[in-house]
């Protein structure tokens, strides 16, 4: 029986937004639908937000305003998107990157960070065309290894690691659900995994049979 079974007398409800963090390509926002549904919490994409935010596309905004700029604006939103009730939220590549993000999530929220290899996040992110961060005239895969590097030592400050691969995104959910009630020290009440796929955008990832 999955992590946190809805039917376990002992389960309880998830204490504090779930936050994940991680590259491009690692799963966030397919893997956070799913663990909100699977724990009956709303799922908030900051991204979306962001644009929502901005009245553009981030690609948009970082072509007329610059990195530095759209950071600013994502600290702000994700600042007021903490102040919700609990939730699963899923962020951008780099906002945990960001100093200032990171203080505002420490003891606030559970942070964590999807884990991915090169090869994984080469593959998945190929499927999309809107990476503001690959599309600057250098290879794919150069900027994904550079950002690993840069960013990976800063995702492990997060307060869970879970390896993000292709496998079954049910599984995946499984794994991140596993990781936060190790974490709490304690069983949570979900419900039954929903039986649809869910696109993430660069991979479908299937629920087990």
């Amino acid at each position: 029986m999955a992590p946190g079974t809805h039917g376990d007398a002992e389960a309880t409800a998830l204490p504090r937004t779930v936050v994940l963090v991680g590259l491009m390509g690692a799963g966030k926002t397919a893997i956070g639908k799913r663990l909100a549904a699977r724990l009956g919490l709303p799922f908030v994409d900051a991204d979306v937000e962001i644009e929502a935010a901005a009245g553009c596309t981030i690609e948009e905004y970082f072509l007329a305003h610059g990195e530095a700029a759209f950071r600013d604006g994502e600290r702000r939103v994700i600042g007021r998107l903490l102040e919700r009730p609990v939730h699963i939220l899923a962020t951008g590549g780099g906002a945990f990157i960001d100093p200032v993000t990171r203080a505002l999530m420490r003891g606030r929220v559970i942070t964590v960070w999807l884990r991915a290899e090169l090869e994984v996040l080469v593959g998945r992110t190929a499927r999309r065309n809107n990476r503001p961060l690959l599309k600057q005239g250098e290879p794919p895969r150069e900027v994904l290894d550079r950002l690993i590097t840069l960013r990976y030592p800063i995702y492990a400050q997060a307060d869970l690691t879970v390896d993000s691969e292709d496998c079954p995104l049910e599984e995946m959910v499984d794994r991140v659900l596993a990781a936060v009630e190790r974490h709490l020290g304690r069983t949570l009440a979900t419900r039954v995994p929903l039986p649809e796929t869910v696109e993430d955008g660069a991979k479908t990832m299937r629920a087990k049979p």
